[in-house]
């Protein structure tokens, strides 16, 4: 529906506000929600904001403020920001860049550490020159299919050339004596393809940028417009950024990436040019050298490769040179070397295709290019620049040592080697992909084929995916059969949870009759006169169906183990490819040739079934994007996993998708800022699952004099389940413990049947005041007086449902309450 756009504060004249105004601002979390479902009313208002991100009340709530507090409650507000991550079809292609975004989350997946600043940016270093690998990669897989399988495998082919009409006039033998028929020219054509990709990255970054990353954070300690007549006390209030904050988001500069992306854009927009420049380059200088010419051709062939070094040396430098600026907001001006370091790469790669495409009349194309040795020296690059994270992920570990970070600090290390892997899928499965179109003769390069196909690399990568396919499987199942047994046994504890409707005996023992008077807490049976008989028998069905449900959402705590398991299989998997590669350069069923039949047997099965594996992987999620931009119900699922991969901002690689809570994270803080200011009022930030991690970050970036209006109220919040474990730097425990002395007045609602939320857990006698006991789920587990009908296993959703919420919402907000007469000021205070 349309909402119309009103003004987002009264004008200057408007009458004061009465005392005791309250407000409720809702933020709703994955998969994202309309106004009108999180506001229980369809006439719903914009009351500031834009098509992308806004806050929206009731229409009849528009000036609530003006009018007396009534009945106490607050006033419901809803901060909409799904269409950050997944309001269009066309962000679900983002999904393609996966491996982009794991590698980013990689970076905040640092361990915890008391000092160890060395330490630590030598762990972000190592990031960010694994992210630049990941794009050298994507591209040089383009440059694999565009220059190696179409360029000069397929051109200089007649059966092949002679399957695609379009392409005859890059074939020596269809166009003999064509201008384009010389191997130079065509790879200096198929460049394009490569070098269109490297600008699309450039455009959707820069075009991302100007969006999330360039806007400035708010200034909290300017004049509120909307309060002209405020004490000038408020303008010299204490600072909003305490320098003792235990974590990064509690900085002024943590939410303005804009330097460092476009830094990082820069040298990743050069290194890919430059990847394009040597893949063109490299088969031209080896013809030269072959060839036994020693004139200007062969030394402009030197010169071209020197230069692109230097070049690719400096982008490597851009890189390492300097992380994020946290402290403060970076509002530097980056130098001419940085800024114009990708028109030097456009320039270089200029220079590269007027090289190769130099006559030379008796160059032929035939084999594959050195495909092999490119990719194999980029994959043990990577492996090695992951053995050094590992290392000083280790270090920082030890340091401040917390049982409850996921794989003992690891979680960084195993996250780039799965980066990686996906990396290597991608690029192998496009190159399988279009080997298998361009030669259904047989397999690629095997010995059917006419085509020699992608590097032999590829396919023992793809042979090693069914071993490691078998882990993963044996792995949840494992997992399954756990969840299972936990929940035969848990019926008993699905029974204790309910008192009201069982008896205190052995099973067996009968139903209890319901107690006479109200139900307190919508789960407790009420009897009256002429109501409905006592509660139903037991039910083994019902009872097995909720300890299935916690079950479940237990294995969330198990994810460590599957994504440790798996990472270590990966990197196992893929040493071991990249050694049978190069000890044996040949295809793996060529390397076991004369073995016992069971061994060629076994490698023929994983080459080939790898082979279809790699090319199904890369197909699924090609799939995945045109589903997701033609089905809304997929686009919002994707859009579940966006939510939670994009919240953090772009610090490894520039090409990832963008960062939504560079964009929410201001907009929530400067709201919640300025209506505190303008009213004096208390403010509760209700935030649901994702929007619970919005929350505690805004509530880090908020002044002092406003955190003591503003409490939290989280519900299936995954703040310690999922930040606190994997991302220790920003939300460890002292991290949260921080927030709570920030936020004194917090609480947090969990079920044991959400597999995404759960409780805070902070250290000490704290976590009582924040984490109460788990709200039941079902809130009824047969047929009740309060609900004749079965209740639903709400899981992760519907926590206003419970009546524990409004309680516990209204206790918040008499903590918030003002005393009736004024506190003194501090001596000294104007």
């Amino acid at each position: 529906m349309k909402h119309a756009r009103t003004p987002s504060s009264p004008p200057a004249d408007a009458p004061s506000h009465p005392p005791g105004a309250a407000l409720e601002l809702l933020v709703h979390g994955v998969g994202g929600a309309s106004a009108p479902q999180m506001l229980n009313d369809p006439r719903t208002v914009r009351v500031t904001g834009d098509d992308t991100a806004a806050v929206h009340r009731r229409a009849g709530d528009l000036d609530a403020e003006r009018r007396p507090a009534g009945d106490g409650r607050p006033v419901p507000e809803a901060y909409v920001w799904s269409n950050l991550t997944s309001g269009s079809g066309s962000r679900a292609l983002w999904l393609l860049l996966l491996p982009f975004m794991v590698v980013n989350l990689a970076h905040w997946m640092r361990p915890a550490s008391d000092g160890g600043g060395g330490a630590a940016r030598a762990y972000a270093l190592c990031v960010r020159l694994v992210a630049l690998t990941l794009t050298v990669l994507f591209v040089a897989a383009a440059c694999e299919v565009a220059l190696d399988l179409l360029a000069w495998q397929c051109a200089g082919s007649r059966r092949c050339a002679a399957e695609l009409p379009w392409f005859g006039f890059l074939s020596p033998d269809l166009s003999p004596g064509g201008w384009w028929t010389q191997p130079g020219r065509r790879l200096a054509l198929a460049a394009l393809a490569p070098t269109a990709l490297t600008g699309l990255l450039w455009y959707l970054s820069h075009r991302t940028w100007n969006a999330y990353e360039s806007q400035k954070p708010p200034d909290l300690h300017s004049r509120t417009p909307d309060a002209p007549d405020a004490p000038a006390a408020a303008e010299a209030e204490d600072p909003v950024h305490r320098p003792d904050a235990r974590t990064p988001l509690a900085r002024p500069g943590f939410w303005y990436g804009r330097r460092l992306v476009a830094r990082l854009r820069a040298a990743h927009t050069a290194a890919a040019l430059l990847t394009v420049a040597a893949a063109v380059t490299a088969p031209a200088l080896g013809f030269d050298h072959r060839s036994g010419d020693s004139g200007p051709l062969t030394v402009l062939g030197v010169v071209v490769t020197g230069v692109i070094a230097t070049v690719a040396a400096l982008a490597v430098a851009v890189v390492g040179r300097r992380g994020r600026s946290e402290r403060r907001p970076d509002r530097r001006r980056d130098g001419a070397r940085v800024r114009f370091l990708p028109l030097v790469a456009v320039g270089v790669l200029t220079l590269a295709v007027g090289y190769a495409g130099w006559s030379r009349p008796g160059w032929r194309s035939h084999g594959r290019l050195s495909g092999d040795l490119a990719f194999g020296a980029l994959a043990l690059l990577q492996w090695a620049l992951v053995l050094v994270l590992a290392v000083v992920a280790h270090s920082l570990y030890r340091r401040a040592p917390d049982t409850r970070t996921a794989l003992r600090g690891f979680g960084g290390p195993a996250a780039t080697v799965l980066a990686c892997a996906l990396g290597g899928v991608m690029a192998g499965g496009g190159a399988h992909r279009t080997a298998v179109w361009l030669d259904d003769t047989g397999p690629p390069a095997g010995g059917g084929a006419a085509l020699p196909g992608p590097p032999v690399l590829l396919s023992w990568q793809a042979a090693v995916l069914p071993p490691l396919l078998l882990v993963v499987v044996l792995v949840l199942a494992g997992l399954s059969a756990v969840a299972l047994h936990r929940a035969r046994t848990g019926t008993a504890d699905v029974r204790a949870d309910y008192p009201e409707e069982h008896p205190a005996g052995p099973p067996g023992a009968g139903p209890r009759t319901p107690p006479t008077g109200d139900a307190t807490d919508g789960s407790a049976a009420a009897a009256a006169p002429g109501g409905p008989p006592d509660t139903t028998p037991e039910d083994a069905v019902r009872a097995r169906n909720i300890a299935l449900a916690r079950a479940g959402a237990a294995l969330t705590d198990r994810a460590p183990l599957v994504v440790g398991t798996l990472a270590a299989a990966t990197l196992v998997c893929q040493v071991a490819a990249l050694a049978g590669a190069w000890a044996t350069r040949a295809l793996p069923t060529q390397a076991v040739a004369g073995a016992p039949e069971v061994v060629t047997g076994a490698v023929d099965l994983a080459q080939a079934g790898g082979s279809w594996l790699v090319g199904a992987g890369f197909l699924l999620l090609v799939v995945a994007a045109r589903r997701a931009y033609r089905d809304p119900k997929a686009r919002r699922t994707i859009g579940i996993l966006w939510d939670v991969g994009t919240f953090w901002p772009r610090a490894a690689h520039p090409f990832a998708p963008p960062c939504y809570a560079e964009r929410a994270v201001p907009d929530l803080t400067w709201r919640v800022h300025t209506w505190t200011r303008r009213t004096r009022g208390r403010l509760i930030i209700s935030g649901h699952s994702q929007g619970s991690v919005l929350a505690a970050a805004a509530a880090w970036q908020l002044a002092p004099r406003s955190r003591e209006r503003v409490a939290l109220l989280t519900y299936g919040s995954p703040l310690e389940r999922l930040y606190g474990r994997w991302f220790p730097s920003c939300f460890g425990s002292a991290a949260l413990a921080d927030l709570h002395r920030d936020v004194d007045c917090w609480r947090n609602l969990y079920r044991r049947t959400d597999p995404i939320g759960g409780p805070v857990l902070l250290p000490g006698d704290r976590g009582p005041e924040v984490d109460g006991s788990p709200l039941k789920d079902p809130l009824a587990y047969g047929r009740t007086f309060t609900h004749p009908l079965p209740a639903p296993i709400l899981g992760h959703s519907d926590y206003q449902a419970d009546p524990v919420f409004a309680r516990e919402r209204e206790r918040l907000l008499d903590r918030l309450r003002p005393p009736a007469v004024p506190p003194p000021r501090p001596d000294g205070e104007v």
